[in-house]
């Protein structure tokens, strides 16, 4: 691809927009950074609190513990300590440096009854309204469809900021020029100083969190076991290396994650396999950062038209796209790469998200491993074809049915998963 071409610019953006540090998972750290922004809007600590968020919100929130809080899990934990100790500034990394000290001043808020919580009627999967007051003052936050995109703030009804809001969800217009043949055109051609430092800091800091996944106690230490049981075998290595990474990340570890789709666990799944299979392999640096461009860009090309939360597991895409970046770093072309991708995606693509927890790590696992079996399919000569259930002639057809499927098919399952998680 010629720097010249408008989609080269346009890969670029998307891996520098995509590819950003997050402490913990980013749902209750975007309420985090949302309440933080109120009260910075605010220009008080507010005396009350009102949130409201949609119901894949509360679907990610409700079981999953929140960094720096002491093993603290749920949206009050989140809002209060956004509101009283975050540093909105940092937006995705405001609570890194919330202290001890920090969370007896968030407990006594919380033990004054200040926050209130409700579900909030929407068209929109991510949708977060803050609204905050003290005294005669209040303030109105909204994130809607990414977790740092603000569409509304306001201070005592004046409107400091304003985005348009539409019915469907929005997605980056540049990842419309996304497609299976114009990501391996890119990976081949792009100049890694383009893209380096995403990359690198990427390596970097999920490598880090899957070390302290496979060296601590997380969760049901799912990455922990599969390497102690892996041996030789280096498909369970790969999906030890990824799964220890969400252990420790869906725990409360205070390690940062570099995610991608706005997901930490996306991002660690993206990323792992394929750092790992390098390693093992020993492929030159340079060749294992162009399969990263494929593998993060083929996660960000399938969720396009699928959106950012859904009741389709979003570990099913990274891993589907690790296991194809993979087919790219065994020297496979156009035809591996999109065989890998359509085998896999036939296999698991029915995988629910019931919210972020510690079966995350095994759900990874999982996916990976249906991932890594659609390439051993492709390398023996099988595949599944047009026809067979939803997979269609042509991989960007695939593609879009398996976004059809998780965007409006699996409505009503997203519902039902949260009236079964809420009690309801």
């Amino acid at each position: 691809m010629e720097r010249t071409d408008e989609r080269y610019d346009a890969y670029v953006q998307i891996l520098h927009q995509e590819l950003k540090p997050a402490m913990g998972c980013t749902e209750p750290i975007a309420v985090a950074y949302a309440c933080a922004v109120a009260r910075d809007t605010l220009g008080a600590l507010p005396e009350r609190v009102e949130l409201q968020v949609s119901g894949n919100i509360i679907k990610n929130v409700k079981s999953v513990v929140v960094p720096n809080t002491g093993g603290r899990r749920g949206l009050e934990v989140a809002a209060a300590v956004g509101t009283v100790a975050a540093d909105a500034k940092a937006q995705l990394q405001c609570i890194a440096h919330v202290t001890e000290q920090d969370m007896e001043r968030v407990e006594e808020y919380r033990s004054q009854g200040r926050v209130t919580i409700t579900p909030l009627e929407t068209t929109h999967p991510f949708d977060i309204l803050v609204e905050v007051s003290a005294g005669a003052d209040s303030a109105r936050v909204r994130m809607v469809d990414q977790h740092t995109n603000l569409v509304h703030v306001s201070r005592n009804g004046t409107v400091l900021h304003q985005a348009q809001v539409v019915e469907e969800v929005q997605e980056n217009p540049l990842q419309q020029l996304l497609s299976v043949q114009g990501i391996l055109d890119f990976a081949d051609s792009v100049d890694l100083e383009d893209v380096r430092k995403p990359l690198e800091q990427q390596v970097k800091l999920n490598w880090a969190i899957s070390q302290e996944g496979l060296e601590g106690s997380y969760g049901a230490m799912i990455g922990k076991e599969l390497m102690a049981q892996a041996g030789d075998d280096w498909k369970a290595r790969l999906r030890a290396r990824a799964a220890a990474g969400s252990d420790a990340r869906m725990s409360g570890c205070e390690l940062p994650v570099v995610i991608i789709s706005g997901s930490g666990n996306q991002g660690l799944t993206a990323s792992l396999p394929v750092v790992e299979y390098a390693a093992i392999q020993g492929i030159p640096e340079e060749r294992m950062y162009r399969a990263l461009v494929v593998s993060n860009l083929l996660t960000v090309h399938q969720k396009t038209n699928l959106g950012r939360l859904s009741a389709f597991c979003g570990a099913v895409n990274a891993a589907c796209a690790a296991a194809a970046a993979i087919a790219y770093l065994d020297g496979m072309g156009m035809d591996g790469v999109a065989h890998t991708l359509v085998n896999s995606l036939a296999v698991v693509s029915g995988m629910v998200c019931d919210g972020a927890k510690a079966s995350c790590a095994a759900k990874i696992s999982l996916a990976l491993e249906a991932g890594l079996m659609g390439y051993e399919m492709y390398k023996a000569g099988h595949e599944f074809y047009d026809g067979d259930g939803i997979v269609k002639k042509g991989v960007e057809n695939t593609l879009n049915m398996v976004a059809r499927l998780g965007r409006l098919g699996m409505r009503e399952t997203d519902r039902e998963i949260l009236r079964i998680m809420t009690g309801q």
